[in-house]
């Protein structure tokens, strides 16, 4: 079988290094102002032309993300501003808007152009037409199913496919969602999105004026209402609409939401039979499918993440390049992986729509921040010499702690039984960023990670 690229998120030079060295074969980076991580993009054109270079002195890819959907303002200037990122010459750039799309094959017709999950591709027939526009790869929208990604791949054999396997969910349709516009004035299309969808809410119940229309604030005991509730009260005394039964009274109930940090700020929301719409995605994990998407022959596959940290970086990438490998080989799934995995802060994890489930499996309702389940990300070895590691921390860690040690030639867990500061005190804590201290550590292990298990 054909190994299939592994392509990681760069939001930096350093996590871009970080990618390369525990196993991705590729990385994207965002294009200042013309990608959908516009506020948080440490990549100018100077860090692109850096990267793209040290991506290619080793063997590398770097793909330049150019993916909003843009308004006339920006039309006006895009081909001004990436005619010096072409001329760096990135080995492809990911783009969603067809009319970009288009200038920019105009003008330079050789340019490798990847449709971005923007476009939300979702069958072969797209597919063929994009093929036939000039576009090299095909990023799959992500709502689709391991059985329709194969239909696409049978269908379209000739072009390259690129599909999701980690990372965060949008709430709507994938870059649909308009909560971020609405709050905040901040709009996710063109790359300012607050993640409204992860922020914390209460309901209040309301009233609504006959004449006007308007929703207006009830009192409402407690903290706000129970969709768990609401929803096993449903499901135990009525049927679905689309099953011929009756409503359930409260699916025509307007609400009134106020989130966590705006008190006494109330909007009004619908709620029907199946809940409110505003909540929280749980983390995409396809890791357990790497092995069906490398047999159905998908090109590339990409985790998500340019905001998220080195450690994230690496860890995902050391996962997915040991998924990759042994589907390759032929070699059972391994299990350990998963574990791996439940290091990372994550929202609750789901296979999303590769396979399909009830809609509830999809969604968090209980946080809309990320959860420690195995270890905690608290350093990076910046040297190394005679046996000790001198270690910038990044959270707190003391002696007595089962530290595991992640590193491109291997993972492994040591006890920290002695640590000590620059001037070679010996002390217990280290109380986080930004100090160093050094540990002892067999070598050489420079730019490793540390992680303290929980």
């Amino acid at each position: 079988m054909k190994s299939p690229e592994l392509l990681l998120p760069a939001g930096s030079l350093d996590k871009m290094r970080a990618a390369y060295d525990f196993g991705a074969d590729a990385v994207y980076a965002g294009q200042p102002r013309y990608s959908l991580r516009a506020r948080n993009n440490e990549f100018r054109l100077e860090q692109i032309a850096q990267g793209i270079a040290e991506a290619h002195a080793r063997g590398k890819k770097f793909f330049v993300t150019s993916n909003l959907i843009a308004h006339n303002d920006k039309v006006r200037t895009y081909l001004r501003d990436i005619e010096p990122v072409i001329a760096c010459r990135p080995d492809a750039f990911i783009m969603a808007d067809p009319g970009l799309i288009m200038m920019v094959k105009e003008k330079w017709p050789e340019t490798e152009i990847h449709l971005s999950v923007q476009a939300n591709t979702t069958n072969w027939a797209t597919v063929k037409f994009w093929q036939k526009v000039g576009v090299s790869r095909i990023i799959l929208s992500r709502e689709l199913s391991l059985d329709e990604i194969e239909k696409i791949r049978q269908e379209c054999p000739d072009m390259e496919l690129e599909v999701f396997v980690h990372g965060a969910l949008c709430i709507a349709y994938s870059g649909r969602c308009l909560l971020s516009g609405y709050f905040n004035r901040r709009d996710p299309n063109q790359g300012t999105c607050t993640n409204a969808c992860r922020w914390e809410y209460k309901t209040h119940e309301a009233a609504v004026d006959p004449n006007t229309g308007e929703a207006l604030a009830m009192r409402m005991e407690g903290d706000g209402f129970n969709f768990e509730a609401a929803r096993e009260e449903a499901d135990s005394q009525f049927t679905s609409t689309c099953g011929g039964g009756q409503r359930h009274p409260k699916a025509d109930q307007v609400y009134l939401i106020e989130e966590i940090g705006r008190p006494g700020e109330l909007m009004p929301i619908m709620e029907d039979e199946h809940g409110t719409y505003i909540m929280n995605s749980k983390d995409l994990r396809a890791v357990e499918h790497v092995e069906r998407l490398v047999k159905i022959g998908v090109d590339s596959l990409k985790i998500e993440g340019r905001t998220k940290s080195l450690y994230y970086v690496a860890r995902t990438a050391q996962v997915y390049r040991r998924a990759i490998d042994d589907a390759v080989a032929g070699r059972p799934f391994n299990p350990h992986l998963i574990t791996e995995l439940e290091g990372l802060a994550n929202r609750g994890y789901t296979g999303g729509l590769l396979e399909r489930r009830p809609a509830h499996d999809y969604q968090n309702y209980e946080t809309g921040h990320s959860v420690l389940q195995r270890s905690h990300f608290v350093g990076e070895v910046r040297s190394w010499a005679d046996g000790m590691a001198e270690v910038e921390t990044k959270n707190r860690f003391q002696v007595g702690d089962t530290l595991e040690i992640i590193h491109p030639s291997g993972n492994r867990q040591i006890e920290l039984k002695e640590m000590f500061n620059l001037e070679g005190t010996p002390v217990q804590v280290a109380q986080g960023s930004p100090i160093r201290v050094r540990i002892p550590l067999e070598g050489p292990v420079e730019g490793a990670l540390i992680a303290r298990l929980l």
